[in-house]
């Protein structure tokens, strides 16, 4: 396994865990990104702004009535690298279950 399969952004479980909130739904709020993913508010802002300058994210803000609103969505290069994430980790898993059973042939 090649350690350059994994991407470094997505190494970080929290920024795995909000690309992984994002890949089912189209806009999501910020309230509930970070409800979801169990973070502060400024803990959520800065790793958004991690993802956002790699692409991974985009994010808009609005107003729902008088109250300002940040939407966050997973932009195709992020929907692309949490594949190629996902992919590599199902590589170990299949090495590592293919080495086994060597080991108890």
């Amino acid at each position: 396994m090649d350690p350059a399969d994994f991407d470094t952004a997505l190494l970080d479980p929290t920024r795995l865990s909000i690309v992984s909130l994002l890949v089912c739904v189209e806009w999501a709020e910020f309230g509930w990104v970070r409800e979801s993913a169990g973070l502060s508010p400024s803990a959520l802002s800065k790793q958004v702004s991690t993802l956002e300058t790699r692409g991974y994210v985009e994010v808009k803000k609005g107003y729902v009535g008088k109250r300002p609103r940040t939407w966050l969505a997973l932009t195709p290069t992020g929907r692309d690298a949490l594949e190629r994430y996902v992919a590599a980790l199902r590589r170990v898993v299949e090495e590592s279950q293919r080495a086994a059973e060597r080991r108890d042939a």
